[in-house]
């Protein structure tokens, strides 16, 4: 089973892109975020011409989050994660599919920060860390797969300086992730390139995917049930280098 995650940033202006993807690539499992369109503007129908079917949660202008399937259908667990119902913007939904539960996230960005943006990504990463132990105490087989919106160490971002005041890479961001994996999560693609440098995002500016000044802010997290299934990890980079692409590179596992 291949399972992958993609923020797509915007799923309709980048749609051919995703397609064009879903075709070469042939994901199982392909959770997407910042989908920004509203859910009766989800493009299902092409879609499901590309041998999908689709959960999603849509959110005008911003955010958004879509399961993909070629195998058995979504069934769906959650679509907003739990802990604030006063949250009403659409960064989780989870489902059930051939066996596994893929929770699908996109995190706040936090930026700027110091300040309620911030405040308001250290308070979901808590709200995430609950649900994911309880998920872990199900002791069923699940991935967590997104944009976590932080580069967890020096490792995941390139030699800079320019990032150092930024939301992605402040100690506090990394710790509240640190505290996620230690709950009993893999982080896939570390455990098979553990000293590598793999970039899952590339700003637009100042021809930083042509410089590889990337950072890896997209991760595939598995729980104990499922982690001794991982065989391979990578990032589809090419992606990123195509016209009108998305600011990041679809990231990818294979299960046993």
């Amino acid at each position: 089973m291949k399972v992958a995650t993609f923020n797509i940033n915007n799923v309709n202006r980048r749609l051919e892109n995703l397609l064009h993807w879903l075709k070469q690539a042939r994901p199982d499992v392909v959770c997407l975020q910042e989908l920004k369109c509203r859910d009766a503007e989800f493009p299902a129908r092409a879609i499901a011409r590309a041998g999908y079917q689709a959960v999603w949660q849509g959110e005008n202008t911003w955010n958004g989050v879509a399961i993909l399937s070629r195998g058995g259908a979504p069934i769906v667990t959650q679509t907003r994660l739990p802990g604030d119902r006063s949250d009403l913007q659409s960064r989780y939904i989870e489902a059930a599919i051939d066996g596994i539960v893929v929770g699908c996230l996109y995190l706040p960005n936090g930026n700027p920060q110091p300040g309620p943006k911030f405040d308001y990504k250290l308070a979901w990463f808590k709200r995430l860390a609950g649900h994911a132990r309880k998920l872990l105490r199900q002791d069923v087989p699940v991935v967590l797969a997104g944009d976590f919106n932080v580069a967890p160490t020096a490792l995941d971002i390139y030699p800079t300086r320019s990032w150092d005041h930024d939301a992605l890479v402040q100690p506090a961001s990394r710790a509240a992730f640190a505290r996620l994996v230690k709950q009993g999560w893999t982080d896939a693609l570390r455990e098979l390139h553990p000293d590598r440098r793999i970039y899952t995002f590339w700003h637009y500016m100042r021809q930083r995917y042509e410089r590889d000044a990337g950072l890896r802010l997209d991760h595939l997290l598995l729980s104990p049930q499922l982690a001794p299934r991982l065989r391979q990890a990578g990032v589809d980079r090419a992606v990123r280098g195509r016209p009108g692409a998305s600011d990041h590179a679809p990231t990818w596992i294979v299960l046993k």
